[in-house]
C-alpha cells in the first residue's frame, strides 16, 4: 500500500532522511517511533505532500507521491500533531468545508458530521467560533474530519496528544475498525505504551536511518530484550544507533 524507495531529503548539506526504504503493507497499523529530530517529521511531510523529496520516491497504491499527489489527497487523511483551525469558523462549518473538499453530497455529510459529533462528545461545543476550543476540542474536530471521507490510508501524528480518556479508547477502537476493514494506518507518536498496544510493526529512525523495523516481538528478539518493554527497548536500540554512528 505504501512503499519507500530511497527516500531521502537534505536542507542544504544536513540531510534529515537517508535513503529510508520501507513497505507499509494494506490492513496495518504501522507506527514510525524515532527521538526527536530523527526525521519522522520530515518523513510524514513527505507522506503527506507537503514537502517533496530530494530524491527516491513514495509510492501510495502504486502511484508515486509527486506526480499524482490530487489523486492520493482524495483516499489519504492526515492528523497533524499540532491540530490547526479556521479560528473564524464554527467546528461544524469546518467540517462541512472539508466534506465539500472532498465531494461529499451535503445531506450525506450533515448526517456524517452528527453522527461523528456525538461520537465524540462534541454537540455541545461544535456551533461555537474554533477560536474558543481548547487544545482536546480541536483534537477531536481534527479527528473527525479525518474519518468523514473514510479514507483507505490515515497519517496520524501524536494522536492521543489533549484526548480525555473516553476519546482516547473510543479513537483507539476506530483506528482498529479501519485497520480491519482493510484501511492502513501510518502513526508516529512519543506514547510507546500506545506505540506497544495498537502496532503491528514498528519502525524505529535515528539520524535519518531506520535503524530497526519489526513486530515488537521480532524486535525484542532480533535484540535479545525478550523482557523489556517498548520503552526500555526503545531506548536500547536508539542508543545503539548512537554509539555506530
Amino acid at each position: 500500500m505504501l512503499r519507500f524507495q530511497k527516500l531521502t531529503k537534505k536542507y542544504g548539506e544536513k540531510v534529515a532522511v537517508r535513503e529510508l526504504d520501507l513497505e507499509v503493507f494494506r490492513g496495518e497499523l504501522f507506527v514510525f517511533l524515532g527521538p526527536n529530530g530523527a526525521g519522522k517529521t520530515t518523513t510524514i511531510k513527505m507522506l503527506t505532500g507537503l514537502i517533496f523529496p530530494t530524491s527516491g520516491n513514495i509510492q501510495i497504491r502504486g502511484m508515486d507521491i509527486v506526480e499524482r499527489h490530487l489523486e492520493i489527497k482524495k483516499i489519504l487523511a492526515y492528523v497533524p500533531d499540532e491540530p490547526y483551525l479556521y479560528d473564524k469558523l464554527t467546528g461544524r462549518e469546518f467540517l462541512r468545508f472539508v466534506a465539500q473538499m472532498y465531494g461529499i453530497d451535503s445531506s450525506v455529510a450533515e448526517a456524517k458530521i452528527e453522527e461523528l459529533a456525538g461520537m465524540f462528545g462534541a454537540k455541545d461545543y461544535l456551533d461555537q467560533l474554533c477560536e474558543t476550543y481548547s487544545h482536546g476540542m480541536k483534537q477531536r474536530v481534527v479527528i473527525a474530519a479525518m474519518l468523514l471521507h473514510s479514507p483507505e490510508i490515515a497519517v496520524i501524528d501524536e494522536p492521543m496528544v489533549g484526548l480525555d480518556p473516553q476519546s482516547a479508547r473510543l479513537f483507539k477502537d476506530i483506528m482498529r475498525e479501519m485497520t480491519a476493514r482493510g484501511g492502513t494506518i501510518f502513526m508516529s507518536t512519543h506514547s510507546l505504551h500506545v506505540a506497544q498496544e495498537l502496532a503491528d510493526r514498528i519502525g524505529i529512525i535515528q539520524r535519518g536511518r531506520l535503524v530497526a523495523l519489526g513486530t515488537f516481538e521480532q524486535l525484542q528478539r532480533r535484540f535479545q530484550a525478550q523482557e523489556k518493554n517498548l520503552e526500555e527497548l526503545f531506548l536500547e536500540i536508539t542508543a545503539t544507533a548512537d554509539l555506530e554512528e
